[in-house]
């Protein structure tokens, strides 16, 4: 996104209240601009649409067609629309399926403004918030990881390419596979928070990708790193 240019936004929710809640804070942003408003989920999809949003602020509990299936579909024919799905209360069931819809970060509705604000900004510039909700939800950790399994057991087109990361770079990723905070993993191999977070962001450049969830995949898919069943994580380059 162009630095000049502002993030255009759509805020979606059945209750009026909230959503203009919502809508008068990110107004008051000189980087931001609200390009639409729905109060339901296929309204909202037609919308997005139209508009196109750079993020989309959608409400999981609504009426008739509910936030998930909204991301769902909005994702399939946006890939690039940001989703922050909003919620009164955090669910496990929730949060797995929005990370399985593509959302990009989960909040509850009793958070700050500024936070919702600072989310937006954050998932604009393309960031995945909602792997830090992982990390404290160990029930949804568990079927990630399953779901890590069952690709890599399906994914038959494995190549043996030399993996681009270093030693360490693999080790950490072996840490973040196995749903380890960067906290955790600074204490499990003896360095800094700060060097952990600088080896990351040279994974997700590398391997091109956007979050550490989808670096996991992408090592799975070529063979770097292997989950097998209670076990954890082999590493192998």
């Amino acid at each position: 996104m162009h630095p000049m240019q502002r993030i255009q936004v759509m805020v979606v929710d059945d209750h009026p209240l909230f959503r203009r809640g919502i809508v008068w804070s990110l107004e008051a942003e000189s980087d931001m601009v609200v390009v639409g408003e729905a109060a339901g989920g296929d309204e909202a999809i037609k919308m997005a649409d139209e508009l196109s949003p750079d993020v989309m602020v959608l409400d999981i509990n609504m009426p008739e067609i509910n936030g998930i299936e909204v991301a769902r579909i909005v994702k399939r024919r946006s890939p690039r629309v940001g989703v922050v799905m909003v919620t009164m209360h955090e669910d496990d069931e929730q949060l797995f399926n929005a990370i399985r819809v593509g959302a990009a970060a989960y909040c509850t509705k009793d958070v700050d403004p500024s936070q919702i604000v600072g989310v937006i900004r954050r998932v604009a510039r393309g960031e995945y918030l909602i792997n830090e909700n992982v990390l404290s939800h160990p029930f949804v950790a568990s079927r990630v990881l399953d779901q890590f399994r069952e690709l890599a057991r399906i994914d038959h087109t494995r190549d043996t390419v030399f993996s681009p990361l270093t030693p360490r770079e693999v080790e950490i990723l072996d840490c973040v596979a196995r749903g380890n905070s960067n906290k955790e993993i600074a204490s499990i191999l003896g360095i800094s928070d700060q060097t952990v977070k600088n080896h990351i962001t040279s994974i997700l450049r590398k391997l091109q990708v956007n979050d550490r969830t989808q670096a996991v995949i992408y090592a799975l898919r070529h063979g770097w790193i292997k989950l097998t069943g209670e076990e954890g994580v082999e590493v192998g380059i």
